[in-house]
């Protein structure tokens, strides 16, 4: 296979690993509160659901190892617990998400099933494509992908061209603030550093032995996937702007999606959407249970056992949480999004930057301040906010859930300025 082939198929990989149900149902929803101040909105978006996630792409084509080497120079019982924290949340949450969205869009307007039965089919087909791991790349890159290509531009160019002309106010009172956020509800950050293990396992077993041509094969296929996910994501939140004079005030995300697709390409859209929503959500259920499955696999001296074992449980949780509607899930899923997503953020960041400026101590301290000051950010969500008021309110940021940022970059600056004075002195 050539290189430009080659890195194209994994782009495709990539792009549909990360394509999820949170990537289709959040941008229109996001674009249809946001109204003219859609262009704002999708700054934020794109920082945590593309920027971020790429660069943790980049952060495995420099490591090339597993999501264990994310935080090992924090320490190695941290980087344990992070990486069990991470596995468990990724097959909870996302994973059985995108059998409820599947539900919700592509099973009940055409059957009348129950969704334990959906989630049950659903991860018996997830289950079957993570056991035929060697495969997955080709797989997704070849056949999946362009279909979901397809459908998503052909919503997005129809609706461009057939939308009402004036947009309309925004709901938000902090727009970049609310697209930073929704764009946490992707879980990509997580995602990046689960599937992009999947990538380099993979090239692995497809024989690409030098560490050099996978990372350059790597580093390309993340930068095409993400400008992939830009485009797609800034469509679809200004389809959802143009379209806001066309949904009520109190309309959900699904009604927010399938409406748009509805408008765009009639009820052949329903069709089509359908195909593109099992798609979607299947390809990132597949990716984030192989990369489950990797990782234990690797615990348990690449254990076939450990890995088998894994995927069954990771399918019985989802066809568990999976059976409970999609609202619920993305409810649940805040309080661990807030604990984990910021240390996320932070590992990606400092495993990109050259090494002269992420020692282990920089790494220890950035960590800790990031936790630290992430703590009142899902508290909230678990106490009420009053008890806390007076703490977020001395914090700059906390009241925008974004109360870690300046003091891990505080201390990411301290910390370099004092280990670099030290080596002066010596």
């Amino acid at each position: 296979m050539n290189k430009t082939k080659e890195v194209l198929i994994t782009s495709f990989a990539l792009f549909s690993l990360f394509f999820g149900a949170g990537n289709l149902i959040l941008p229109p929803f996001l674009g249809y509160t946001s109204g003219n101040d859609w262009f704002i909105v999708t700054i934020g978006f794109a920082i945590t659901a593309v920027l971020i996630p790429i660069l943790g792409i980049l952060a495995h084509a420099k490591l090339q190892g597993t999501m264990f080497d994310f935080g090992k120079k924090v320490s190695p019982l941290f980087s344990s617990i992070y990486c069990f924290l991470v596995y468990l949340i990724a097959i909870s949450l996302p994973a059985p998400r995108t059998a409820s969205v599947t539900h919700e869009i592509a099973i009940a307007p055409f059957f009348n099933n129950s969704t334990l039965l959906t989630s049950t089919i659903y991860f018996a087909l997830v289950f079957v494509f993570v056991i035929n791991r060697s495969k997955i790349i080709d797989l997704i890159g070849k056949f999946l992908t362009p279909l979901i290509g397809i459908i998503l531009i052909s919503i997005i160019f129809i609706g461009l061209i057939t939308s009402p002309v004036a947009v309309s106010h925004t709901f938000l009172e902090a727009p970049i603030v609310n697209g930073i956020l929704e764009g946490y509800q992707t879980f990509d950050a997580i995602g990046a550093v689960v599937v992009g293990a999947v990538i380099v396992i993979s090239l692995n077993l497809k024989g690409n032995n030098t560490y050099y041509d996978r990372k350059e094969l790597i580093s390309k296929s993340g930068w095409i996937a993400g400008a992939g996910l830009l485009v797609i994501y800034a469509g679809l939140i200004l389809c959802g702007s143009l379209f806001q004079s066309e949904f009520s005030e109190d309309a959900t995300r699904i009604e927010v999606l399938t409406g748009l697709s509805n408008f765009t390409l009639g009820h052949f859209g329903t069709l089509l959407l359908s195909v593109l929503v099992a798609l979607a959500c299947f390809t990132t259920a597949v990716g984030i249970v192989v990369g489950t499955c990797d990782y234990v696999k690797v615990l348990f001296n690449n254990s076939q056992i450990a890995y088998i074992i894994t995927a069954i449980l990771s399918c019985i949780i989802g066809v568990l949480v999976g059976s409970y509607n999609v609202g619920f899930i993305i409810e649940i899923a805040l309080p661990a999004l807030m604990f984990i997503y910021p240390i996320t953020i932070v590992l990606i960041l400092l495993n990109v930057i050259p090494e002269k400026y992420a020692s282990n101590l920089v790494f220890r301290v950035v960590v800790l301040i990031t936790f630290i000051f992430s703590i009142p950010d899902f508290l909230k969500f678990l106490i009420p906010e009053e008890k806390i008021q007076s703490i977020i309110d001395i914090i700059p940021l906390a009241n925008y859930s974004l109360g870690w940022l300046i003091p891990a970059f505080i201390s990411f600056i301290f910390v370099n300025f004092y280990a670099f004075n030290m080596k002066k002195n010596i």
